[in-house]
């Protein structure tokens, strides 16, 4: 079974960075896409970025994201990461992790798109 599990997150000001991690099961984190996605409160889980699977690593990042942040991904050590600086106050959320239904897919950007969620880390961003 597939587990999930994010890091990293935390308390920080307008302008700062952090770097989340998801820790992955190694027997077939390499052979699918991957992704991040965030939850404000009150709000749906919207799609922050995405990664395909390590044989074709592109990447595809929601509007409000592009430029500021960066999905990776250590297949070496099974993790994916998200780079984010000039972080903003609407950043603010729980941020999830997330693992692509389709076997060496591209990335994905669709909530539906993933089958196997973390249980999140939290991204506050004080004004």
């Amino acid at each position: 079974q597939v587990q999930l599990e994010e890091s990293g997150g935390g308390l920080v000001q307008a302008g700062d960075s952090l770097r989340l991690s998801c820790a992955a099961s190694p027997r077939t984190f390499n052979d699918y896409p991957m992704g991040w996605f965030r939850q404000a409160p009150g709000k749906e889980r919207e799609f922050v970025a995405g990664i395909a699977w390590s044989g074709r690593p592109t990447t595809t990042y929601a509007d409000s994201v592009k430029g500021r942040f960066t999905i990776s991904r250590d297949n070496t050590k099974s993790t994916l990461y998200l780079q984010m600086i000039s972080l903003k106050p609407e950043d603010t959320g729980v941020y999830f992790c997330a693992r692509g239904r389709k076997q060496y897919g591209e990335a994905p950007r669709s909530r539906d798109d993933f089958a196997t969620w973390g249980p999140g880390t939290q991204v506050t961003v004080s004004s």
